[in-house]
């Protein structure tokens, strides 16, 4: 059972245990951190399933969910550290499908995200695919491989976690920071200026002119981001 989930959910360390639970399940995740953007990405991705924080900025769960609802049919798994009934009643009330409060084991969050997926039916049917595509790249997290336009590309253990990151969510700015927590398993000494060069030569390698990019792009100010959407 693979499927495309939408993890909205404001706490950024929260945000990657789940991105990489995930992962490791064969699914693909998409990330964002307040209501807004979840539904944004909701309606642009089509996503099979929605794991939504209640305390989300911007929009809270509850107006995400009642937005899917009226909108689509979405899956959706509410996560939240408020536990009082009438909570989980509303919750349930506006359709979500599950509700899970804090703390949590990931394995859990898991067996609760494949008996919702099973439930709805929507991964039935689909062939197991863990590879991840945006802009002409394929990263598969299981063979550890990438693909940039069909030919295969040597990464670094830090370089294939920070474009890992960038593919699961392609146009998302990440600064430096952000990307550095990501190679924290594979490269503990690096520091954010390590990005910079772990960016550069990840151009090398995916760019056609490394000088000019076209896909890998600096957003002065705040970090980078991966251009050229899914697919």
């Amino acid at each position: 059972m693979c499927a495309h989930v939408l993890v909205a959910e404001d706490d950024e360390m929260q945000a990657e245990l789940i991105r990489r639970s995930l992962l490791s399940e064969g699914h693909t995740a998409t990330v964002v951190h307040d209501g807004s953007a979840a539904l944004d990405a909701a309606r642009r991705l089509r996503p099979d399933l929605v794991v939504l924080d209640l305390m989300l900025p911007v929009i809270d769960g509850f107006g995400v969910c009642r937005v899917l609802r009226r909108d689509d049919d979405i899956p959706v798994l509410m996560l939240t550290a408020r536990s009082a009934e009438d909570d989980v009643l509303l919750g349930l009330e506006l359709g979500a499908d599950d509700y899970m409060t804090k703390p949590y084991s990931p394995r859990e969050l898991m067996a609760r995200i494949r008996t919702v997926l099973r439930r709805s039916g929507r991964a039935d049917g689909r062939q197991e695919d863990p590879v991840i595509r945006a802009a002409g790249i394929a990263v598969d997290p299981e063979r550890h491989e990438v693909r940039c336009d069909g030919a295969a590309v040597d990464c670094t253990p830090a370089e294939f976690e920070i474009l890992l990151a960038m593919v699961a969510e392609p146009e998302r700015v990440f600064s430096r920071r952000q990307l550095l927590e990501r190679t924290r398993g594979t490269d503990r000494a690096s520091t954010e200026r390590a990005v910079d060069v772990h960016i550069m030569n990840l151009r090398r390698k995916i760019e056609a002119d490394p000088r000019s990019p076209a896909r890998l792009l600096t957003v002065f100010g705040v970090g980078y981001k991966l251009s050229g959407g899914r697919g």
